[in-house]
């Protein structure tokens, strides 16, 4: 659990050097009015770090004071808190700053209760009273909606999970957009999966804790977490109550209005209800100033798409690289060129979901193919679409009731925009192309009727005025002719007042505390006419009112208040006609979306020369002069040296199942692993290929395990972190998943990691027989090729001159004999003396070793997958290391 919590604080009694941090162990009636009314609302957000606004800072106390200064590193200071109670602790930000100080926080996993003054301190003053303050807002890593918090191109879920045994249901949500989706499955693993594929921002767990209010700090364990969960997230725990399915399944009719769950795909998911009720709960309970528009429940499953598990999805580097996890450098990097934030969400979740139909990825070649072959549809498309704001997110503010002038204004001009998008799209024929041809017309209308309510720049704040045009309402124009006849009053005052005073520096102003006033130099004072009432006295001025003034002053701020009060009336009912419409434009919005990321995807394939892959039945992988997408760009033009490839069709020699791939260090072997993996993810995606042409199969997985490390967190050595994802490659994989490995058994003894490196691979022959390409530095796997049929040799080449080698980077038929391992520390800068000696040392072992001795001893070759024989006879007849 990562929230925060009011448990271990720092201090629970105060000395006379430190302030209190825990109220609970002060007395209440002693404490100031203001703490008393601090601390009654912390009581209400226990798990929430409390903002509660003073003047023109947001303060924080006691505990959560503590916690702020520790982690945005301000200053801790302190308060009095009450005659007999002492000072407490204290840190505050700025209420400008605090966008920025609160994204920090919920980065961190805080949620922030934020307590805002609802009303004129001046008026509070004035009456003798504390300011009114109440909660305006309450943000948890997964339910924030704000722009300024959110990543424009990615999704921001909150999920919630129900475990029973090795079943479990999840659903998860992104109120940002209204996206709903549950889904229920079976072994933690795979729930593990779903999590780290979704990366969602908090999980919510049902639990029987005794203090559902004691949570867990950032970074903190939990008993109640269950063990085999992913520790990098942020969890919350929550009542068990609303989890339960007689709490959940009903909470779910009643919001989307339906008899039955049948429609949503779940009616018969009893942990999926759970999981989708127990979060709708936690959006009431958290979102309690507006309503959350959510969409329609939707059910899905985790095999109807290509499955990544999170080792191939690193590996990989799909959405971020390995090194430090940075955007630039990965396969998302290359290949987005959406010009809409709805589209980059969209193209980040393709990339995670390939599909398994075929269907499905011929219509999205289809619609690429057509825009690489109408280049002014595709350029006129993407020029359109730069002109279209974030749809979703919009909506999602507008049902909520939290939109500003200024989002309304930008989906009313994006609306409109929609008309032209529909009449490009009737120049295409491809199906992503159809979906847009018929947008409702009265979508196109209601953008006018707001554009044509709205003036062209809104001011920021709602309630300041200024929002709606002239000629909309016959009262507010009524209303403003008469508050500027006021001002053109205020206005010539100051010009009669200094013709009737002779006062030529005379001023009219205005003070929020004393209101308007005519203001005397002191030096003119006594030309001040009788009916002027002196007000306020200064250094260097002397103010007065009249009775004149006063009277105008009351209708101006009355007027004023009225006006602005008007204005927000109508913007309101404005807003409420657009968030009727709200399904219709999310609808429209998704396929804007997809059109956007093929459009992107037509012009990387056009300007990085990428093919169309013909998609097949079958298990065939022909890649023909493939490269590295994102390797390719980050090289000048010309320079990244291609290289094909042939898997799964065992009945050809030069397409083997698995191909065991040797050659030296830095020559390339990792990267021609990664490319192909790559290429078939994108293939799947619907994306066009970096090749000159490619027939591939559907691959059910992709598998990578490709380098290791420590994982000290869990006691893991780099071997046992391998032996783990090389575990999880043989126990899930099948003859449809795209294998590849690199380097097993490097972490171990050379005898031990040869033994488990040569089972490993001829499992993979011979068992699962999956689409595999081994690389190793164990040239003695070399041999498996003369003994199973299905097995080819590749190697990196290299050319060998006299002093040095040179890295050609084209993988050939053939095993390599030599790694150069000893010419690789060379150029890596090793001392001279320490290359001499490694090579002495190296030619002794290549003189004594034995390693090899038995590999070929009247072994016949053998096909794995016609052979008769039983499993028995096979592993005996391959037991290379027996009594020969």
């Amino acid at each position: 659990m990562t929230n925060y919590s009011e448990s271990n604080p720092t201090s629970n009694i105060a000395t006379s050097k430190s302030p209190h941090t825990d109220y609970r162990h002060l007395d209440f009636d002693k404490l100031t009015p203001m703490n008393q009314h601090y601390v009654t609302v912390k009581k209400q957000y226990p798990n929430a770090l409390l903002m509660y606004r003073v003047g023109d800072f947001f303060e924080c106390f006691f505990q959560d004071a503590v916690t702020i200064s520790q982690e945005l590193e301000i200053a801790l200071t302190s308060k009095e808190g009450g005659k007999e109670i002492g000072r407490v602790a204290m840190t505050g930000v700025p209420h400008h700053a605090l966008d920025r100080y609160s994204r920090l926080l919920v980065e961190k996993g805080y949620a922030l209760a934020i307590c805002d003054q609802v009303e004129d301190s001046a008026q509070a003053a004035a009456e003798g009273r504390m300011v009114e303050r109440k909660i305006t807002k309450l943000l948890t890593p997964g339910t924030l909606t704000d722009e300024g918090m959110l990543t424009a191109k990615r999704n921001n879920f909150l999920a919630a999970i129900v475990i029973a045994g090795e079943h479990w249901g999840l659903a998860y949500a992104d109120i940002s957009t209204g996206e709903f989706f549950t889904t229920q499955s079976q072994e933690l693993s795979n729930l593990n999966l779903e999590l780290l594929r979704l990366q969602p921002s908090e999980i919510l767990i049902p639990t029987n804790a005794p203090d559902i209010n004691s949570l867990l700090r950032p970074g903190e364990k939990s008993d109640y977490l269950n063990n085999n969960l992913p520790d990098c997230f942020c969890y919350s725990l929550r009542s068990q109550t609303s989890f339960t399915l007689n709490e959940a399944k009903p909470r779910l009719l009643i919001t989307f209005g339906v008899r039955s769950l049948e429609g949503m795909g779940c009616e018969h998911l009893p942990l999926a209800i759970r999981a989708a009720g127990g979060l709708l709960e936690y959006l009431e309970d958290t979102q309690k100033a507006h309503q959350v528009p959510l969409q329609a429940l939707r059910t899905y499953n985790q095999v109807d798409f290509l499955i990544l598990d999170h080792q191939t999805r690193r590996n990989l580097e799909i959405t971020q690289t390995i090194r430090d996890g940075s955007f630039h450098g990965s396969l998302l990097w290359a290949l987005d060129r959406t010009c809409t934030p709805m589209g980059g969400r969209a193209l980040r979740r393709w990339l995670l979901e390939p599909l398994l139909s075929i269907k499905g990825i011929i219509a999205r070649q289809d619609t690429i193919q057509e825009l690489n072959d109408n280049p002014s549809l595709r350029q006129d498309l993407r020029q359109l679409l730069r002109h279209i704001y974030d749809l979703e997110r919009i909506t999602g503010r507008v049902g909520a009731g939290t939109a500003n002038a200024r989002d309304l204004l930008s989906l009313a001009e994006s609306l409109v925009k929609l008309t032209e998008l529909s009449q490009l799209a009737r120049l295409g024929t491809s199906p992503y192309l159809k979906a847009l041809q018929t947008i409702p017309p009265e979508l196109e209308q209601l953008g006018k009727h707001v554009v044509n309510h709205l003036v062209e720049t809104p001011p920021l704040h709602l309630k300041d005025g200024g929002v709606i045009r002239d000629g909309i309402n016959s009262d507010l124009d009524m209303m403003r002719h008469r508050l500027k006849d006021d001002h053109q009053w205020l206005a010539n005052l100051e010009i009669t007042e200094r013709q009737r005073t002779g006062v030529s520096n005379l001023k009219v102003g205005y003070n929020k505390t004393f209101g308007y006033y005519i203001s005397l130099p002191r030096s003119k004072a006594e030309q001040a006419p009788d009916n002027y009432v002196r007000k306020q006295t200064l250094t260097n001025e002397e103010r007065y009112i009249t009775s004149e003034l006063k009277e105008r002053e009351n209708r101006i701020l009355t007027a004023e208040d009225d006006l602005n009060k008007l204005e927000y009336e109508i913007f309101v009912e404005l807003r409420l006609e657009v968030a009727q419409k709200g399904q219709q434009i999310r609808h429209i919005a998704k396929a804007v979306a997809a059109i956007d990321v093929l459009g992107g995807l037509a012009e990387v394939a056009v300007f990085q020369g990428y093919c169309r892959p013909q998609i097949m039945e079958g298990r065939q992988i022909e890649i023909i002069e493939g490269r590295h997408p994102v390797v390719e760009q980050s090289l000048a033009v010309g320079l990244f040296v291609p290289n094909s490839t042939r898997l799964g069709n065992s009945k050809t020699e030069d397409t083997p199942d698995l191909i065991i791939l040797t050659g030296p260090n830095a020559s390339g072997k990792s990267c021609y692993l990664r490319q192909v993996g790559l290429i078939q993810l994108m293939a799947q995606t619907g994306s066009f290929i970096p090749a000159t042409s490619a027939k591939l199969g559907i691959s059910d997985r992709i598998f990578t395990r490709v380098g290791a490390v420590d994982d000290l967190a869990t006691g893991q050595s780099t071997f046992m972190v391998e032996m783990n994802e090389t575990a999880n490659i043989l126990n899930h994989g099948t003859n449809k998943s795209l294998i590849l490995l690199d380097e097993i058994g490097r972490g171990t003894a050379t005898f031990d990691g040869l033994s488990i490196a040569w089972a490993v691979a001829e499992y993979l022959a011979t068992e699962i027989q999956g689409r595999t390409i081994f690389a190793t530095h164990y040239h003695e796997l070399n041999e498996l090729a003369s003994i199973l049929s299905n097995v080819a040799n590749y190697q990196v080449t290299v050319q060998e001159l006299a002093h040095e080698i040179i890295f050609l980077h084209q993988v050939r038929p053939g095993g390599a004999d030599k790694s150069y391992g000893i010419e690789a520390g060379r150029l890596a800068g090793l001392p001279p003396s320490v290359i001499t000696r490694a090579k002495q040392v190296m030619n002794q072992i290549e003189k004594h070793s034995k390693i090899a001795l038995g590999l070929r001893k009247g072994i016949k070759k053998v096909n794995p997958v016609k052979d008769t024989k039983t499993k028995g006879e096979l592993i005996e007849q391959l037991d290379i290391f027996g009594d020969n």
